[in-house]
């Protein structure tokens, strides 16, 4: 039974190495044998997906905008204009001053040059206290420092989109993206708010961003797999890849009423964060996947798996013991995204739904073919380090 306070999808921004928008990777991710757009000269000995090549003046008119932002930013406000241009939202001032924004985003990119030059100086000073400091006053504008701040992403999209309700950000990995949707969604189905730009952005072509997952050895070294065969292989198993998703979600009600297509509805979503050390993830996978309430018949899982040992060794055993379940790992194809990846896997589960068709497996070694129409599909994020999420997503009517 459908009631005024469910949530919908009826807006999607997607830009990744495959391209952008949500027709776009429809037709990419839906070509059977697509082979992943790779750089694997750049930052050897790992590869990235890198982005496509992206016209910013098409959701950042001022050029001013564009230049006061790090890529990270203007990749997460450009998908955001996409998403809302998607949901016939932007540019009406009605619409967007009442809109609230929740944003998953990380700690922004630090200036290398800089960073380079204090650790070369320190190498020949003592008195690294003053260094630090002489070098703060001196190499950092303040607006480029200012550029780390996180929740800056939600600022540049008021500012550019004019979206100027209630913000919140997240940070934590996939975690923030999952806690991201949660709360949209929490706020939509509570009465708080009738419609939500939910979403996050993540570039990895930036070596402090490579360095955060190689400190704990999480890259994928050698040769590329997809991501369920990177088990044994060199490395840790992940493959970056830079890119932003964001969502429109609304009350049912409220985009009825402006007679507006929607996409999907947004069902339960339930998170986790197993103590890994203690051997919890297996267990705290199958809670969740107990408490998404799963419909019966056979199921399309659109999962966000990174390829990180450990993580998508147990997520693939969870997905492997439900025999109905048909999982397709889109990061095989996109890179693992980071803060955007579970927003990005909802909105893929939402396309297979309005477009009443499954995606062809990404690795035939490992995925089995879906043969029916998708009415309900599952989204994953089980984070590579931390934090575990799952959304279903369902055909609206």
């Amino acid at each position: 039974m459908s009631s005024p306070h469910d949530v919908v999808i009826t807006g999607i921004g997607l830009v990744s190495s495959q391209g952008e928008g949500p027709d776009a990777h429809w037709q990419k991710l839906t070509q059977p044998g697509l082979e992943p757009v790779l750089d694997a000269s750049r930052f050897a000995p790992y590869t990235v997906h890198p982005l496509p090549a992206i016209d910013w003046n098409l959701q950042i008119a001022k050029r001013g905008d564009q230049r006061q932002m790090e890529t990270w930013q203007r990749l997460g406000t450009y998908a955001a204009g996409l998403a809302l241009d998607d949901a016939g939202i932007k540019g009406n001032d009605e619409l967007c001053t009442t809109m609230d924004m929740v944003v998953a985003a990380g700690g922004g990119e630090r200036d290398e040059a800089v960073d380079a030059a204090i650790l070369a100086a320190s190498e020949s000073r003592n008195d690294r206290d003053v260094l630090l400091n002489e070098k703060l006053t001196t190499e950092l504008r303040p607006t480029l420092f200012l550029a780390q701040l996180s929740n800056l992403l939600a600022g540049n999209i008021s500012i550019v989109h004019k979206v100027t309700g209630s913000s919140r950000t997240f940070m934590g990995e996939e975690g923030a993206g999952v806690a991201a949707v949660e709360t949209a969604a929490a706020r939509i189905r509570s009465g708080q708010s009738t419609h939500i730009l939910v979403g996050g952005a993540f570039q990895t072509e930036h070596s402090d961003m490579l360095l955060g997952y190689e400190l704990a050895g999480y890259l994928h070294r050698g040769a590329w797999k997809p991501v369920w065969q990177r088990q044994g292989g060199e490395g840790g198993g992940v493959v970056t890849g830079s890119g932003g998703a964001f969502l429109v979600l609304e009350q049912r009600e409220h985009a009825v009423k402006r007679g507006r297509k929607i996409y999907a509805e947004l069902g339960p979503i339930v998170s986790g964060r197993a103590r890994r050390r203690r051997g919890e993830l297996d267990a705290e996978i199958a809670s969740l996947l107990k408490q998404a309430a799963l419909p019966n018949g056979e199921l399309l899982a659109i999962s966000g798996a990174s390829g990180a040992h450990a993580a998508t060794a147990a997520e693939k055993s969870a997905l492997d013991a439900n025999p109905a379940i048909a999982a397709r790992a889109f990061s095989t194809l996109t890179g693992h995204m980071k803060e955007a990846q579970f927003p990005f896997a909802v909105a893929l589960a939402a396309l297979a739904v309005e477009r009443k068709a499954a995606y062809p497996v990404f690795d035939a070694a490992n995925e089995k073919p879906f043969s029916g129409i998708p009415r309900t599909v599952l989204a994953t994020a089980i984070g590579y380090h931390q934090f575990e999420g799952m959304a279903l997503v369902s055909a609206a009517d």
